[in-house]
């Protein structure tokens, strides 16, 4: 095999470093003029949203991503007639002085991507739907049978790789969560280990006929099913002697802050680990939006060093062994750290969201309501909305009006003792105060430790009434305090946990990003009991939402309705934008139900498989309405649509009237 780098010895099973930020070395490929993987950076890309049959439409919007940052431009190509168009397109960027390679996006039709092999950089092709059969239905096979439907796919993969060798193009294997062929269904189910097999039949064939031009994705709208397929794939690749470099993406992550806060959750996670070497973020807005976003996620790591050491496993005073995080939790599936219950902090308690108030004005009642409490003075009362934060840090500064029953009020420790009324107020201690307080709370105490210096202390032994607040000032703070939970683990300390990152003077769309990347990283792994985001000059409206959208991208706290809304591409028959707003409008205060919104049939009902009901575009002015993957109403006037799928969620049961 050519060209293929030293065998990786993977700490995690996934990754060089579980302690250390270390990147993960793969193949180099070249995608026209620019090398993706090994040492070169990682790369942006995006995909257009125009008719691939409008060339000067196309040409310009590819221009306008190309100056946002893309480094790489997908198009999609349905059928021959655009595949050829892509020539045109070529040829009118190459002669407005514009090199960008482009990729062809390819579903159901081998013509086209053989088509377009021969004119583009790169061919992205779905082992889902490339050769294989996509039609919900459960089929079971004998290993004869399944060999010879291999062997079937075989036959019609086989023309594109020959074409893609001759002509030195590129392809990336993208298997789709939502778009797993029956045959894989029926043989490894819905899983991750499903889309990791579907992508690595195709990574056998190419490699039967020596081409090694490879780039590999494994996409989800899930990001738990997204980073545990990503990290098991690379696992089997590394089994293999492979190291084929990745292409990152959350599909349907949807639009605005909850598309940039899913994004980062689940490409973040990965970037944590070392993984990734091109991204994607699919958001569903114009396709310019999308590379300012990646990029941020992208330049963080440009600026760590190659290996950043936070401390190893061992250098934790507590029992700990080499590799401990295998024998702890699975980095493949996710399982919610064991801890025993403080009030309504950890056990079977979803995770609880902290904000500090201290810096607000304490006189004024009002200032609640950007964390979830809405005031009436008339009623001297507070309505609480989904996303109520549930402790408020005060430090050292008293309110002027009684707050409400539902959050809880945290003090520094020598503050909480001056008070007359203690209800419902609670202490926090430094691990030093803790140990040598004679006084404390006879419900909840938390008790503030910094995960890099508590690693060279012993570990008291805390009351049942503690909460720690893990907080870190490492660059990769994520891995130090990953070390930690891993530690309580060995020792089957089972204490809540709540996570704290501070992020002095990140404007608002970073602090998103970040946070999302940090926080979403150890949630995804069922690591912590609670947020806190320290973000001071950052208005409380935006660290509650932030907070509050963390625990709903990663699924371990749902507030609101969720949209698996796709970004648009030329195959979409409606405006996406437009409708998603109007479908939001509408149907926002649903909390805790899924809605799919797909512009066309190639990505639903497929992508949206994890939706609790589906808007599908199946023809000009034409929606299909799904419920599930059940196909509920065919070709509805796209008018009458919306009112048709409330009618739905109505007669589930599942309405409720918006107050």
């Amino acid at each position: 095999m050519e060209n293929i780098l030293a065998k990786h010895d993977l700490e995690g099973g996934y990754c060089n470093s579980l302690t250390a930020y270390s990147r993960y070395l793969t193949r180099e490929v070249n995608i026209g003029d620019i090398a993706l993987g090994g040492h070169n950076p990682i790369r942006i890309q995006s995909m257009t949203t125009t008719d691939t049959m409008d060339t000067l439409g196309t040409v310009a919007q590819t221009i306008r991503m190309v100056e946002s940052g893309c480094e790489y431009v997908r198009i999609t190509a349905p059928s021959i007639k655009e595949a050829e168009n892509l020539a045109n397109i070529k040829k009118e960027l190459r002669f407005r002085g514009y090199h960008v390679p482009l990729i062809a996006d390819i579903h159901f039709t081998p013509n086209a991507a053989e088509m377009a092999a021969r004119i583009v950089e790169k061919v992205r092709v779905n082992p889902g739907n490339y050769a294989d059969k996509k039609k919900f239905e459960n089929i079971e096979y004998t290993q004869d049978a399944y060999n010879a439907e291999l062997s079937r796919i075989y036959k019609k993969f086989i023309p594109l790789v020959k074409i893609c060798k001759e002509y030195g193009t590129a392809m990336r294997i993208g298997t789709n969560h939502g778009s797993l062929s029956d045959r894989i269904m029926s043989h490894y189910g819905d899983t991750p280990r499903g889309m990791v097999e579907s992508a690595m039949e195709f990574i056998r064939m190419c490699e039967d006929q020596n081409y090694y031009n490879l780039v590999i994705s494994m996409k989800a709208s899930n990001t738990q099913v997204m980073v545990q397929a990503y990290r098991l794939l690379v696992e089997t690749m590394a089994k293999e002697g492979m190291n084929y470099p990745l292409h990152l993406g959350v599909t349907e992550a949807g639009d605005g802050e909850d598309g940039r806060i899913k994004s980062a959750v689940g490409i973040g996670t990965l970037l944590e680990d070392g993984l990734g070497d091109t991204i994607r973020v699919s958001l569903t807005e114009d396709p310019e939006f999308e590379a300012p976003v990646a990029k941020a996620l992208a330049d963080r790591y440009s600026l760590r060093s190659p290996k950043s050491e936070v401390g190893s496993l061992e250098s934790i005073t507590l029992r700990s062994t080499p590799h401990a995080q295998r024998q702890t939790y699975s980095p493949y599936e996710y399982n919610r750290r064991i801890t025993t219950p403080v009030q309504h902090i950890g056990g079977h308690h979803h995770p609880v969201v902290m904000i500090d108030v201290s810096k607000e004005n304490l006189k004024d009642p009002y200032f609640l309501n950007s964390v979830g409490y809405n005031y009436s003075a008339g009623l001297d009362k507070y309505n609480l909305a989904d996303q109520a934060c549930d402790l408020a840090y005060l430090g050292d500064h008293l309110p002027s009006f009684s707050f409400p029953g539902n959050l809880k009020q945290v003090y520094n420790y020598q503050t909480w003792l001056k008070l007359r009324d203690k209800n419902n107020c609670h202490p926090l201690f430094s691990l030093e105060e803790y140990n040598k307080a004679g006084i404390k709370d006879e419900f909840l105490n938390f008790v503030e430790v910094d995960a890099e210096t508590f690693q060279h202390s012993n570990i008291p032994t805390f009351q049942p009434d503690v909460v720690l607040i893990l907080k870190t000032s490492s660059t990769h703070g994520m891995a130090e305090q990953r070390a930690f939970f891993v530690a309580l683990q060995e020792n089957n300390i089972q204490i809540p946990v709540i996570v704290k990152r501070t992020y002095q003077n990140a404007d608002a769309d970073h602090l998103m990003l970040y946070a999302a990347t940090d926080l979403g990283a150890l949630l995804t792994d069922g690591f912590g009991d609670g947020v806190w985001i320290d973000a001071q000059g950052q208005n409380l409206s935006l660290i509650n939402s932030t907070s509050f959208g963390i625990l709903q991208a990663t699924r371990t706290r749902i507030s609101k309705t969720e949209y698996i809304s796709c970004p648009s591409c030329g195959r979409t028959l409606f405006d996406l934008q437009e409708t998603t707003q109007l479908i939001r409008s509408r149907t926002d205060h649903l909390k805790g139900i899924k809605i799919g919104i797909m512009g066309c049939i190639v990505n639903g009902p497929g992508e949206m498989a994890d939706a609790d009901y589906g808007y599908v575009g199946t023809g000009p002015d034409k929606i299909t309405l799904y419920r599930g993957k059940e196909v509920v109403k065919k070709n509805v006037t796209t008018a009458y649509a919306l009112d048709e799928l409330i009618d739905i969620i109505k007669g589930d049961g599942n309405w409720v009237e918006k107050v």
